[in-house]
Formats: C-alpha cells, structure tokens, sequence
C-alpha cells in the first residue's frame, strides 16, 4: 500500500478506496434490495396466514401435485419475484421440497428478459421447455418421500397463535389510536419503509428506469408499510418484529452480501468470462458448474454465445435449469443443506438434458 491510499489488485492494477468503497456499496445496495423484498414477502405470507388462520394454504398443503404447478408458473415468470415467494412459502412451510425444486429448475432469473429481447422466439422455446422438464421433474420427486417432505428446515417456523384472540392483522378502531402513541418498533419499520420506497423512486436502490420490476419493487414497498401501519401491536411485536426482522433480516442480508462479493470478485478480478469462451469445448461442464453461483451476471456469456449462434441449444438450456438467478439467496439463508440438495438435483437434471440435447444434435 502506498501513501496515495491504494492497494495492489489481484490482477497486478491499482484499486483506490474510492473505488473499492463504492464497489462494496453498490453490492450492498444490491443485496438490501433483495433482502427487504424478501423479508417483505415473509411478512405478507404470515399477515395472510395469521388473517385467514392459515386457511388459505391449506388446498396446497393437501395437494402437493398443485404445489408442483404453481411453482412451475412462478418459476417460469421472467426475473426472481416469483422464486422468492415460492422460497418463502418453502420456508414457512407450506410448500414441499418438490416445489421448491420445480421452481428453481423453471426459473432462469434475469437473463429471461435478456434472452427475450435478444433471441425472442428461442427464449419462448426455452422457457416452455424449462416449464415441461420442471413439472416432470416435481410429479417425479413427488413421488419419493424427501419430495414431499420439509428437507432441513426448522420446526414451527410459521406461529399462528390460534388460542390468542389478539392474534389478528387488521383492527381499523386500533390504527390511529397505536400511530398516535406509535411504539419504538413500528416507528423504526414505518421510517425504515418510508426512505427505502423514496430511494426507490428516485432511483438510489432498486432499477434506475421506470419499469416493470420498478413498479413490482414499489407495489412490494407500500404493501410493507401498509402492514406496519395498520396491524395491531401484537402482531408487529411477535410476527414481524421478533420473527421476521430479528430472525431472518440479519442473516439473508448477510448471505446475500457475502454471495455477491464473492461473485463479482471472480467476475472482475479473475476474469472468468474470458476463460469461458477460450474454453468452449468444455462448454456444458462450465455451463452446469457455473449454473450453480445464485447470482444473475455470470450466465450472461451463455445466453450472448447461444444469441450467437456460437453455443447450441441444449447448453443455454442445461445452465439455465441448474441457474436460478437470485432467487436462492433466500434459501442460501435459511438452510443450506436444503440449498445442497436442491442444487444436486437441478446439476443431475441440467447434466441429463444437455447431454440429451448434444446427442440429439440441438
């Protein structure tokens, strides 16, 4: 290190502070995003939960084949919005290891978008037979114990609190009277909900333009502060306070955090992508190895090659079933023997159907 406060780069360039300060800032805010959406959807599935008492999951809870297609169609929705509410379903568990995996094989996260504005008619194809090989897939694992099980997760994750009468989410004679003499929790979670929705309009988090994901992002946010707001103080103390915030915020924050900055540590000082391509020939194990980092970026070199011509068919296809963009950060969080397991099958399920496809000659 030198007086000008710069360190040597693991390529042998200069890094300046400012720069790796603003680099780590920029993960941060990326993994924050994430982290409140996430947390955000576990608060509405407990509010629906604890409002219907528990009544609206239990069709899927008898009936793990319609688990299986549910998360087949959030999976196959462009983009991580619909993974993180099957995840989180998963982990409060009302869905089972099936649909969990049935959605992270139908998912390919961001790069559908891209794929769609690059190569539309083939992404269309893609994803249709993303959505086939995942339902088969979950209709098959449902058919084995570990398929309809809860793999590696706690036990009473979701408190319902049915014998308490306080238990409920929506009091309207109880809103202005709690906001008037507002509690030290709800004060923190209503300012905290406030600036994280005016630093997403104004483009400081979250995407810059005004697009579909802004909206879902902002849609997300006010459903957030609308539940502090308005359910009573028993709800916001032992739901979304001392479960939610306390149990779970910290460690997927920090997951996601230290997920990123691993990732684009390889991604800008080792130089992955370009040992990717002087490698084509070893194509689908690095499209399969590098299928299971949980982030969207590094995919993008298969998706630009197939886009090409350069790759066939069946590669983009068996990177995109074991990819799941950052839809298993959450999972990553919660349980990571679940996220092992998962990624095993989604690596044999990927392996199976490129090969297929490279024999087949597509």
């Amino acid at each position: 290190m030198d007086e000008h406060g710069s360190i040597e780069g693991l390529i042998g360039e200069e890094i300046h502070f400012e720069n790796v300060f603003q680099f780590l800032a920029d993960i941060f805010k990326h993994a924050s995003v994430i982290t409140v959406f996430v947390v955000i959807i576990m608060v509405f599935i407990e509010y629906l939960t604890v409002q219907t008492k528990g009544n609206w999951s239990k069709p899927f809870e008898k009936n793990p084949f319609l688990q299986v297609f549910f998360a087949a169609i959030m999976g196959i929705i462009p983009g991580c919005f619909g993974v993180y509410i099957i995840v989180t379903l998963y982990v409060h568990r009302v869905f089972n290891f099936a649909a969990l995996v049935v959605a992270m094989i139908a998912t390919s996260g961001d790069e559908a978008f891209i794929l769609l504005a690059m190569v539309p008619s083939r992404a269309l194809l893609l994803l249709l037979v993303m959505f086939c090989i995942s339902l088969i897939t979950g209709l098959i694992l449902n058919l084995t114990p570990a398929g309809k099980s809860l793999l590696f997760l706690p036990v009473n994750h979701m408190k319902l609190h049915t014998h308490n009468p306080d238990c409920t989410c929506f009091e309207p004679s109880l809103i202005i009277p709690q906001l008037k003499k507002i509690s030290f929790e709800r004060a923190i979670l209503l300012s905290a909900g406030i600036i994280f929705t005016i630093l997403l309009l104004s483009g400081d988090l979250g995407p810059v333009k005004w697009t579909v994901s802004k909206f879902i992002f902002l849609a997300i946010a006010f459903t957030g502060i609308f539940i502090v707001s308005t359910v009573p103080d028993h709800f916001l103390t032992n739901h979304l306070w001392d479960h939610v915030i306390k149990k779970h915020f910290m460690k997927v924050l920090l997951w996601t955090f230290g997920a990123f900055l691993v990732i684009h540590i390889g991604l800008e000082f080792l130089q992955l992508e370009a040992w990717l391509k002087n490698n084509i020939f070893i194509v689908l194990i690095i499209a399969l190895v590098v299928g299971i980092i949980p982030e969207s970026g590094p995919h993008l070199i298969f998706i630009t090659l197939f886009a090409s011509g350069s790759i066939p068919f069946s590669i983009v296809l068996a990177n995109s079933i074991v990819q799941d963009g950052h839809g298993a950060l959450p999972l990553l969080a919660e349980s990571r023997k679940g996220f092992i397991h998962m990624k095993a099958i989604n690596l044999l399920v990927g392996f199976l159907a490129g090969m297929a496809g490279l024999l087949l000659g597509f």
